[in-house]
C-alpha cells in the first residue's frame, strides 16, 4: 500500500532527508513545489516536483544494489521523470 508506506517514510525521515527537505520545502528551490515521499507506483520518490517531473533522491546504505537503482531510474525516466541523486554523506557534509 504505497500511501501508507509514504506516510510512514515521511514520519521516519533520515537526517539527510530532513536537511534536504529544509532546502526544498516552501518553494525554496527556484520556486518549485516539492512533495516528500511521493508515490509513483510502484515506487516512492524521496522528493518530487510534479510541475517539472523531477525526483530528488537521498541515497544511503540502503542503496547497496546499483542494479535495482538503475532499473528504478530507467522505469521512472520512461514515465517522464528526471531523477537527481545525492549521497547522504554529501548532503550532511556539504549541507
Amino acid at each position: 500500500m504505497p500511501n501508507a508506506n509514504a506516510r510512514r517514510l515521511r514520519q521516519t525521515m533520515t537526517d539527510a532527508e530532513r536537511r534536504l527537505w529544509a532546502a526544498l520545502r516552501g518553494r525554496r528551490l527556484g520556486g518549485w513545489k516539492f512533495r516528500r515521499q511521493h508515490p509513483v507506483d510502484p515506487y516512492i520518490l524521496d522528493f518530487a516536483c510534479l510541475e517539472c517531473l523531477t525526483g530528488i533522491e537521498a541515497d544511503g546504505g540502503q542503496h547497496a544494489d546499483p542494479d535495482h537503482d538503475r532499473r528504478r531510474s530507467l522505469w521512472l525516466a520512461q514515465q517522464g521523470w528526471r531523477i537527481v541523486r545525492f549521497w547522504n554523506n554529501d548532503i550532511l557534509l556539504d549541507g
